[in-house]
């Protein structure tokens, strides 16, 4: 019945089933006067199921003795029938016997009429039943357009998060090492990050979080990584996080961006000091764990990037020691809905996050495993975005 015409003029579609042709032309009489009403009538009981099948009706009305078949047993086979499953059967039968009516109602009969009723009567049942399946066909219709929007939806997520990915660096080993984890949300965050040498000197390391989720964020994540790695034509801007980050900001304003804007860690790493500059625009703290199992928290600065222009950033410096791990992440690692429902207690996460570390560990792979393990699900509700820089 999923494929019947909602948006015809005669919306109401009565199907009769009866083998005497005076009960055919008196119901035909009865409807003709009414608006928005087809009628078809079969008089052949083996044909029932084959016309139903074809005329789509909203209500069948089922006369139960005929020759050659019981309507009882047509009760049955419409309710056994794919097609005519769901359509409404008013028995009109000229028996009045309760167990005669119960038995119809066991079948799966909607309504039980002793023929024949008061035109009024029948029409208002006709209509009844009729519109309350009508409506069932058309709540099943939307929920079967809002599935296909929604498939379409998430593969759309899902290329734009392919996408994303793409564009991510290639791990790099030397004397700085890179690790890194992306892992998508299933409604996709606006989650970027990269690292590149500007020189033989000179390392940038960058990690974006754009505010909200769909094609929208993860597109304009894209748009500043971009800019990072290319539109600054001058090293010396690519080289100082506080240049960069007043480019960014005034170049992503969410008044000009549909609200959006998004937070920031952006650093530097010079070998010849072993110094890391970093600016942070509203991101979470980044962390700094050394080999003798210290470990220092490098905070945010600044505000988060395109909420007021003019901005001057802020700008501070460490040095790194040999063996120091750089953990720069997005706020959806920590930002967890547990399965009690409770969000997971952010000192709790900072002293997970900062024990020490052995040459061995993977602090990537325990983060996002303690993640999974809090939720009782694979599935984060942000976007995942850790960044793991090693200076050898």
């Amino acid at each position: 019945m999923n494929d019947m015409a909602l948006d015809s003029e005669e919306t109401v579609r009565v199907l009769l089933v009866d083998d005497q042709a005076m009960i055919g032309e008196a119901v035909r009489r009865v409807l003709a006067a009414e608006t928005g009403i087809a009628y078809e009538y079969c008089q052949d009981p083996l044909k029932a199921i084959e016309t139903a099948e074809r005329f789509h009706p909203t209500v069948i009305l089922q006369d139960l003795v005929m020759p050659e078949v019981d309507g009882l047993d047509l009760v049955t086979q419409y309710r056994e029938n794919e097609k005519t499953s769901q359509i409404p059967i008013v028995v009109l039968s000229s028996r009045e016997e309760g167990t005669t009516k119960a038995e119809a109602f066991k079948r799966g009969a909607n309504d039980y009429i002793v023929k024949l009723p008061d035109a009024l009567e029948l029409i208002a049942r006709i209509r009844y039943h009729s519109a309350g399946f009508i409506a069932t066909l058309q709540r099943n219709e939307a929920f079967r357009m809002l599935e296909v929007s929604e498939r379409h939806l998430r593969q759309e997520l899902q290329k734009a998060a392919d996408y994303v990915e793409s564009l991510l660096n290639e791990p790099i080993e030397g004397q700085i090492t890179t690790r890194w984890s992306f892992i998508p949300s299933a409604s996709l965050g606006g989650d970027s990050f990269g690292y590149h040498w500007i020189d033989e000197d000179r390392f940038a390391i960058y990690l974006l979080d754009v505010c909200g989720h769909g094609v929208g964020p993860a597109l304009l994540s894209i748009s500043v990584i971009n800019l990072i790695r290319s539109g600054f034509e001058d090293p010396e801007v690519i080289a100082d996080p506080a240049a960069v980050t007043a480019r960014l900001n005034d170049s992503f304003q969410m008044s000009d961006h549909g609200g959006m804007f998004f937070t920031l860690f952006y650093g530097v790493y010079d070998r010849r000091t072993n110094e890391l500059t970093y600016c942070g625009g509203g991101h979470p703290p980044s962390l700094v764990i050394s080999k003798d199992g210290s470990h220092v928290w490098l905070d945010s600065q600044n505000m988060v990037i395109g909420a007021m222009p003019g901005m001057e950033p802020q700008v501070d410096s460490i040095k790194m020691k040999p063996g120091d791990r750089l953990l720069v992440f997005s706020d959806g690692v920590f930002e967890l809905k547990m399965a009690n429902g409770e969000m997971w207690d952010y000192d709790e996460f900072k002293e997970f996050i900062s024990r020490p570390i052995a040459v061995e560990d993977d602090r990537i792979a325990e983060l996002t495993a303690k993640g999974r393990l809090l939720m009782e699900s694979d599935q984060f509700e942000d976007d995942v975005s850790i960044l793991e820089v090693d200076f050898q």
